[in-house]
């Protein structure tokens, strides 16, 4: 039976939309929505107002008011609220705040690809009506935090090889902005694909910061570990040594060239230096590495003596891979695959510049990093590590 309002209710309705239009469309949804409320509440106590009934379960208790954005902009409701131990709230504002919600996980995502707020705002604002700030965006984004921190713990296992790597982003920390390291390490596990194993953000590449986060992936259940692949930090040198003491290191020949040339006496000897330097890296065993390694050292020992003595002394520490399959060498000489890593990450953090904390800079890199990661794991084997152990001596 139709309540004796509903034709009153209807007559304002058609009025408004008559004289507004399509402006009114908001004041529409408002009074058609706050009666169902009503309604819902009436029946959920099991009694209209003022009735008295034995059946009834709780009494009313007023409005609470709740802004929602919508299509038609945003709409303040007056949500009715019940006393009396009966829970209740409305089912017509239970799916516009899942839609919330959802919206407010579409703007999480816009932020975790890169998006500007700028941008962000533009398209809210076509989609509802209404813009958002860039503190809502941050709000938004936060609600990744559960699911990013359950996958940053989750269990490890076996991974013959490990790469780790660092890069910086500014963050403001104390009142300044400064340059916050960003810890990666990545795995081939036995199975020869590629994960993402880990990240951490801590205020430098410090000793203790890498030691803690070693550590974390030990405590993880990483294990199985043949071989760690890493460019020459201070800091992970002795975090190393220090979690993982009888794990070969091979140091990242391509850096190893870069840093070469820090020692070459002439610019136009750049080039050859760059040259014969490879040349020791593409040996096929390590006596073969090793007898081209004093060669070349006597080959700069009178024209370039500071040269051949960093040499002599630095690269051995990029000839650990020689120990291994031939097969696997391309796929272990370097770092390479988290730098190319790392350039993605620049591609999204250059859209922030500056991060407003650490907290922020971990979600958006996290974020990123498990789509990186399930790529890798649910795409092709990256290394047969099937392949036979045989040592290249």
């Amino acid at each position: 039976m139709a309540h004796p309002q509903d034709s009153d209710l209807l007559t304002t309705v058609v009025q408004l939309l008559t004289e507004q239009g399509s402006s009114g469309f908001a004041e529409g949804i408002r009074l058609l929505v706050n009666e169902a409320m009503l309604r819902e509440r009436s029946a959920a106590l099991r009694a209209e107002p003022y009735e008295r009934a034995d059946a009834r379960l709780g009494y009313a208790n007023g409005f609470k008011n709740k802004t929602l954005s919508t299509r038609v902009g945003p709409i303040d409701f007056d949500v009715p609220q019940v006393r009396g131990g009966l829970q209740f709230y409305p089912s017509a504002l239970d799916k516009g705040v899942r839609s919330e919600q959802a919206l407010k996980l579409a703007l999480a995502e816009m932020y975790v690809q890169g998006v500007s707020t700028r941008k962000v705002s533009a398209i809210v604002e076509q989609l509802c009506g209404s813009s958002v700030s860039s503190t809502q965006v941050s709000d938004c984004a936060a609600k990744l935090d559960s699911e990013l921190s359950l996958w940053r713990a989750r269990p490890l296992g076996s991974t013959p090889y490990v790469f780790v790597d660092a890069r910086y982003e500014k963050v403001r920390h104390g009142g300044h902005i400064i340059d916050c390291a960003v810890l990666i390490a990545m795995g081939i596990g036995s199975g020869g694909k590629r994960s993402i194993l880990g990240v951490s953000v801590a205020l430098s590449e410090a000793e203790v910061h890498w030691r803690t986060f070693l550590t974390s992936l030990q405590l993880r259940g990483l294990t199985g570990v043949q071989l760690l692949v890493s460019d020459d930090h201070a800091g992970l040198r002795a975090a190393r040594a220090a979690v993982f003491p009888s794990i070969p290191w091979q140091r990242c020949q391509f850096h190893l060239q870069q840093n070469a040339q820090a020692f070459v006496p002439r610019l136009d000897q750049r080039a050859a230096v760059a040259e014969t330097v490879r040349s020791i890296f593409v040996s096929s065993d390590l006596s073969t590495a090793q007898r081209r390694l004093k060669e070349v050292v006597a080959l700069y020992a009178v024209s370039a003596p500071k040269l051949a003595a960093w040499l002599e002394d630095n690269i051995p520490q990029g000839l650990t891979v020689l120990a291994f399959p031939i097969a696997h060498h391309r796929r272990l000489r370097t770092t390479n695959p988290l730098e190319r890593v790392n350039q993605e990450i620049k591609r999204r953090t250059r859209v922030a510049r500056v991060f407003p904390n650490e907290a922020s800079l971990l979600r958006l890199v996290s974020a990123l990093l498990t789509e990186v990661s399930q790529d890798w794991e649910t795409g092709k084997i990256y290394l047969d590590i099937a392949t036979s152990n045989s040592s290249a001596n």
